[in-house]
């Protein structure tokens, strides 16, 4: 099972919204040679972390996918293209963006260098990835915690409760 959490808050460059721009990336991951779209998640509305004064909401989601990755890096690299094609920039760490495709996991490798880091490193502390996750793959363990996705979504500290679906 390949986990890949997807997001936006900006538009593209033809004016694309966000939602658009996260469903088209959902559909591209599709196509990727070897891997399935199995399940999409919700799409939620979320706040950036971190918070950057003005910036607008995020959208964000989980695509749980099958098949052969093939080599991590190679899979980054293609969810790269992705975001290259859709229009992202990196100005800056955690700048707002057209589009941000991370691999959360990938059939629960463990990986510390070199990129990916696998599993993500931050993806257990984040609710706007583990919500939807819950949804696509309820009972998800994490691979080097060991804990399934209800726990680490119930250990979140209450102000950082689940972001609400987007009603779509």
């Amino acid at each position: 099972m390949i986990l890949i959490a997807l997001g936006a808050n900006l538009p593209a460059a033809a004016g694309t919204p966000p939602l658009q721009t996260c469903q088209a990336a959902a559909a591209a991951l599709d196509s990727l040679p070897g891997l399935r779209l199995r399940a999409l998640s919700r799409w939620y509305r979320t706040v950036p972390v971190p918070s950057l004064p003005g910036a607008p909401l995020f959208v964000n989601g989980v695509a749980r996918l099958d098949g052969e990755a093939g080599d991590p890096a190679g899979l980054l690299a293609a969810l790269h293209a992705i975001e290259d094609q859709a229009g992202r920039q990196r100005p800056f760490p955690n700048a707002p963006r057209v589009l941000d495709l991370d691999l959360i996991d990938l059939d629960g490798l463990r990986r510390t260098a070199p990129d990916p880091v696998l599993p993500h490193p931050r993806a257990h502390l984040r609710p706007f990835v583990l919500q939807p996750l819950f949804d696509v793959a309820p009972g998800w363990v994490h691979p080097v915690l060991g804990r399934a996705v209800e726990s680490l979504l119930a250990g979140l500290p209450p102000d950082e409760a689940p972001p609400e679906p987007i009603l779509v």
